[in-house]
């Protein structure tokens, strides 16, 4: 009988345990936007600060002239090809070949280590300022462009020799472009 009572205990004991539904307890959320607001406010600056090295360069260069895009970016034509009209289209096949230097003047990459390139318009990852300066050369062309860090490698840089927040002089040559049937 002792055994009934210490085992009907335990059982009791157990059910009455289980019957306890614990208070569901509330995520802890904060709503202030200070997080984004700060971002934004650095990357407005930092915007600002890369325009404004931008506008020196082209103000010391009086040799060329420099033309504003309007996905974000400035160029100037090293060679123009004034008898064409034809510029890359989605989906074509562009060959080309580029190097990339800081505001400085200092190489991350020359022609010869980047090599020739061959990229299908808009299908393939490429990075974003050049993908839009391509869209608007011609075969033959030469074009230096000036990229804000936010068309180029962006704050991840490219993980090799591009930091983060890094804006990019890039010499671009554009060897051929193959059209495709549509």
């Amino acid at each position: 009988m002792q055994h009934f009572r210490i085992v009907f205990s335990l059982f009791l004991l157990v059910f009455l345990m289980s019957c306890h539904q614990p208070k569901p307890r509330k995520p802890v959320s904060y709503k202030s936007g200070s997080f984004l607001d700060e971002s934004l406010k650095r990357n407005q600056a930092l915007l600002k600060a890369e325009e404004e090295a931008i506008f020196k360069i082209i103000e010391n260069d009086s040799a060329n002239t420099y033309f504003n895009s309007s996905d974000g970016f400035w160029y100037h034509y090293v060679q123009k090809n004034n008898s064409d009209s034809i510029t890359p289209q989605f989906g074509d096949q562009v060959t080309f070949t580029y190097n990339l230097r800081t505001f400085a003047e200092d190489t991350i990459y020359t022609m010869a280590e980047v090599g020739q390139r061959q990229y299908l318009m808009d299908q393939q990852r490429l990075m974003t300022g050049l993908r839009e300066g391509l869209k608007i050369m011609k075969a033959g062309e030469q074009v230096t462009f000036l990229f804000p860090s936010s068309r180029a490698y962006g704050f991840y840089g490219d993980k090799k020799r591009i930091g983060s927040d890094v804006p990019l002089k890039a010499t671009v040559k554009l060897k051929s472009i193959k059209q495709t049937e549509q």
